[in-house]
């Protein structure tokens, strides 16, 4: 485990009890960043200057997290007790507010909010609720079958909660994972590419279940987005900055 402070993060007494938080001694917010790879860090450090410059943030870091998951084909008890390890971790380490940025934990992220002293929060989760607010027929895009189907079990969810019927469609981008770890990125982005084109006239919205996704919707023409193509990172950072005021 790696933790990581962001711009402007300060150390916080770790000896707090459970369910007693405080928050920062000067009347700031803390958030804690949980991530499965070290390559969001930056992202989510620019993401965090833009959206939430009175915020302190820090990261941990576990890729193994991640490889486990993909390893198993499907999140396992023990990775899901790591993850509410975790979260334990960043409410310890003074974080007033977690977020994990990994939809394919999402449902042991769950988990650890119903355990947990402060609020966490799944990064796909404001968007699911965007998704499901912007129509009734959703499309799920991932790379990874370990991410689709936790990401379309959210959208279904959220939609009960929000009381709307929806239909899903789901799309798994055959061979687009696989060529980005080559090192094929071009490969990668005409595999979602394609999936994305032929989705848009099917659907009233697309989710984009993983974050390296969304740098392909900007190589698309007007023409091939005729529908909204939601990425996670940015709406979790405006719901984060609205719950954080």
């Amino acid at each position: 485990m790696a933790i990581q402070p962001a711009t402007g993060h300060s150390s916080k007494n770790k000896n707090m009890e459970k369910n007693k938080h405080t928050p920062s001694e000067a009347g700031g917010k803390t958030l804690g960043l949980v991530h499965t790879s070290a390559t969001l860090v930056p992202v989510f450090d620019e993401l965090c200057k833009r959206y939430l410059p009175g915020v302190k943030v820090f990261n941990i870091v576990d890729d193994s997290l991640i490889k486990n998951t993909i390893a198993c084909g499907e999140l396992t008890p023990q990775t899901s007790k790591r993850v509410v390890n975790y979260a334990n971790s960043a409410e310890e380490a003074g974080a007033d507010y977690i977020m994990f940025t990994c939809s394919s934990i999402g449902p042991a992220v769950e988990t650890a909010a119903t355990l947990a002293g402060v609020p966490v929060l799944r990064v796909d989760q404001p968007m699911a609720d965007k998704a499901v607010a912007s129509g009734t027929k959703i499309g799920v895009v991932a790379t990874l079958s370990t991410t689709l189907e936790p990401t379309s079990d959210l959208v279904r969810r959220r939609a009960i909660v929000a009381g709307k019927n929806i239909e899903l469609v789901s799309r798994l981008c055959e061979g687009a994972f696989e060529a980005l770890m080559g090192g094929d990125a071009q490969k990668h982005d005409d595999i979602v590419g394609a999936v994305l084109k032929q989705l848009a006239q099917e659907v009233d919205v697309i989710l984009l279940a993983q974050a390296s996704m969304a740098r392909v919707v900007g190589t698309l023409s007007e023409e091939d987005k005729k529908v909204p193509i939601l990425a996670s990172p940015p709406l979790a950072m405006e719901y984060l900055a609205e719950v954080l005021k």
